[in-house]
């Protein structure tokens, strides 16, 4: 089964299409990359883990705490989804989860399912 690792992070009303992906597919993990201020106000129905980031720091750092927090968690099957966040969030979130060994697939929401980009 799928995990599916997603940014949460900044861009108006990129939240709502992460919580309804977050509803789209029976998913295997749900891992939110998000900074404290994400951590503390976003809430959903489903089981999700976050993974917080300093989105201040340098794109190595954000991608080494990454790692840190999802090292052997992640299975050989990761849909990404980067809606949320800024560039070098996204480029980390990448960066990361090829370093970890996930096959990945970028995903985003079409007509309240999930799609392959």
């Amino acid at each position: 089964m799928t995990d599916l690792v997603a940014c949460l992070s900044t861009g108006k009303g990129t939240w709502l299409e992460v919580s309804k992906l977050m509803k789209a597919e029976e998913w295997n993990k749900i891992y939110l990359i998000a900074p404290k201020f994400s951590m503390e106000r976003f809430t959903h129905d489903k089981k999700f883990e976050f993974v917080e980031i300093n989105p201040d720091a340098e794109v190595d750092d954000i991608k080494n705490k990454i790692i840190e927090q999802l090292k052997g968690r992640l299975g050989i099957d990761t849909a990404i989804n980067l809606t949320s966040g800024s560039g070098k969030e996204h480029m980390a979130v990448i960066s990361a989860a090829i370093a970890l060994g996930s096959g990945i697939r970028l995903v985003t929401l079409k007509n309240n399912k999930m799609a392959e980009v």
